[in-house]
């Protein structure tokens, strides 16, 4: 009869720390704040230092990212740099920490649902320097996934250092990542977005305040050492108006977001596929020496017909020169648009090159690239087919990034938080909800995944797609029960339950009774029982009943039910009028027991399902 019957008393299962109290955990989200804001500083200097010594040939950490790099020194000699850069970047990856490799928020994602928030410390140096090396030397990734997976790996070691359930581990890995955005990017609410959006399994006031206490710590840190300016300079945009005209122009943004859900699908299916032919290549070297060649010859090659790099790095003096109308001015539209369409293309091919072959950086960065790109593109084609006004080129460029940023990621909220927060035009907010909406629904008919989960999946490890309210965890236990049970005496012959049964292939539950005191449980399946020999069927019921058993109250919530269940590792909840553990016989009216809770879960969300 063991081991469900197991008449052992009733014991805990797991041995977890004692959860820290909210206001500990939320002074250590606060520290990791600061932690994680400083980090973002120091390796934004650290690109600077590198990318100046890389490209230009001295030292110096100040560098404006979205102010175009002059022609290098070293002429056609620059094709090397992004080679060298790759090496170092191998060398690290290989040999230290080889989670560093990519975008990073696979592996943060990783960590959180699949290994309890368990990050190496390690990754986050090794990843500062890769990342750094990487994106100084020219590869065309960005820097949030980076400082995302830093962060993220800054409050893994916390809650390694300090005792804590792993759930309280995982918040402060949600709250390292959504700092490390918002500091990197001057973005808080995008910053509490992305954790609350892409890396939090569950949201409440105990999971949200340390997020936002990290988050809101990180901005600070970030704004008093780099300054409190949106991440793009935005000129005055037209208002969108309530006429017909406006009306046009919100089908125009919803036709942008499909363009752009396109456009992201491919981004992903080309990342994976990049990925997928370069590990085809065993010798992570002469991979990653490949890519990196190709890159060196697509920025010098465009530097050379365009006089400029373009694509080089996290690509935002491209896309400040697209919002400010200083990109080919002069330039007829038709030209305009024939540019963009190329550095879309660009910056698609050399992202895939990069971080298919083993670079270390994100996807963020060259999403807002791309996206800008196709809207500009979009809106000078409009222009000359006279469908759209002459000062909307910025504006759909904005939107173009939100819908590429959105469609990609699936952080749709994000998408447009952020793009906000980066450019400060409210007035853009309305078109950029409905070209984000579109372009994540186009995106899903192309590619189920995101560019965050389609590696994860391949892993089968996968990732929920969407946060559902737990709604059977607030029905009552009476809601979920079995009533069809029988109450009998521990002296009651086993043979004797058997035969009072008429019914086969079902489980009949019983409550055991001694003295009018619930003393056991029985779970038995009247098909097998009846073929059992005459031998075993002369035990009683108090000789077999299981003593792994909780008594609840027919008031009590789910939520409380599970919980008593899962710390006393019990395998069924006896149901009464009465509470306490020496509830009657009399009192009771039903059992719950793990199928009943499954049942009960999958009742809640059957219609929420996305598949």
């Amino acid at each position: 009869m063991k081991p469900e019957n197991d008449p052992s008393p009733p014991h805990v299962l797991f041995d977890e720390p004692k959860p820290l109290s909210l206001p500990f955990l939320a002074a250590l989200a606060l520290g990791l704040g600061v932690f994680t804001g400083g980090g973002a500083v120091v390796f934004r200097l650290l690109i600077g230092l590198i990318h100046n010594f890389a490209f230009l040939g001295h030292w110096s950490f100040h560098y404006n990212a979205s102010l175009f790099t002059g022609p290098s020194p070293w002429g056609a000699g620059i094709i090397l740099v992004p080679i060298i850069g790759g090496l170092i970047v191998t060398f690290l990856v290989v040999n230290f920490a080889p989670e560093a490799r990519g975008h990073g928020v696979p592996e943060v994602m990783d960590a959180i649902f699949y290994k309890d928030g368990i990050i190496r410390p390690v990754v986050a140096a090794v990843k500062s320097v890769a990342s750094a090396i990487a994106i100084g030397t020219g590869a065309a990734v960005g820097r949030e996934g980076p400082i995302i997976q830093i962060g993220s790996a800054f409050g893994s070691t916390l809650g390694q250092v300090i005792d804590m359930p792993p759930f309280q581990r995982i918040i402060l890995v949600a709250a390292g990542a959504g700092a490390g955005i918002a500091a990197t990017f001057n973005t808080p609410i995008g910053g509490v977005m992305f954790a609350l959006e892409l890396m939090l399994p569950e949201i409440s006031v105990s999971s949200f305040l340390p997020v936002a206490l990290a988050t809101g710590a990180a901005t600070f840190i970030g704004r008093a050492l780099l300054g409190s300016q949106p991440a793009f300079f935005v000129p005055p945009l037209p208002a969108l108006g309530t006429n017909l005209h406006a009306v046009g122009n919100l089908f125009l943004f919803a036709a942008l977001g499909g363009l752009a859900g396109l456009a992201s699908g491919g981004f992903i299916r080309g990342l994976y596929v990049s990925e997928v032919v370069f590990e085809r290549i065993r010798n992570p070297y002469v991979r990653h020496i490949i890519g990196m060649l190709l890159m060196g010859l697509l920025i010098y090659g465009i530097l050379v017909f365009t006089g400029h790099y373009f694509v080089e790095g996290v690509g935002y003096a491209m896309i400040q020169a697209l919002l400010t109308a200083q990109l080919a001015p002069g330039a007829s539209l038709a030209f305009f648009a024939g540019l963009l369409v190329l550095l879309f293309i660009a910056k698609l091919f050399a992202t895939c090159m990069c971080l298919g072959s083993g670079s270390s950086g994100g996807i963020f960065s060259p999403s807002l690239f791309m996206g800008a790109s196709i809207g500009g593109a979009f809106a000078a084609i409009m222009q000359m087919m006279h469908l759209a006004g002459p000062a909307d080129i910025t504006s759909f460029a904005m939107v173009g990034m939100a819908a590429m940023v959105g469609g990609g990621t699936g952080a749709v909220m994000t998408a447009v938080t952020m793009i906000f927060e980066m450019t400060r035009d409210y007035g853009i907010v309305m078109p950029m909800i409905i070209a984000v909406a579109v372009a994540v629904g186009v995106r899903r008919l192309l590619a189920p995944e995101s560019i965050y989960t389609i590696k994860l999946v391949k892993r089968g490890h996968f990732i929920p797609k969407a946060l559902h309210a737990d709604m059977f965890l607030v029905r009552q236990a009476s809601d979920i029960m079995e009533e069809d049970i029988r109450v009998l005496p521990g002296s009651t012959p086993f043979e004797a339950l058997i035969s009072a049964e008429e019914e086969t292939g079902r489980m009949r539950h019983a409550v055991i009774t001694q003295d009018g005191l619930i003393t056991g449980v029985l779970r038995v399946n009247m098909a097998l029982r009846k073929g059992l020999a005459e031998a075993e069927r002369s035990l009683t019921l108090a000789d077999i009943a299981s003593k792994r058993f909780v008594v609840v109250h027919d008031t009590d919530i789910a939520h409380a039910v599970i919980g008593r269940m899962w710390r006393r590792g019990a395998i069924m909840a006896v149901v009464t009028r009465g509470a306490g553990q020496d509830a009657h016989g009399q009192d009771v009216i039903g059992v719950i027991t793990k199928e009943h809770l499954a049942d009960s879960v999958a009742s809640a969300v059957i219609h929420f399902r996305n598949d």
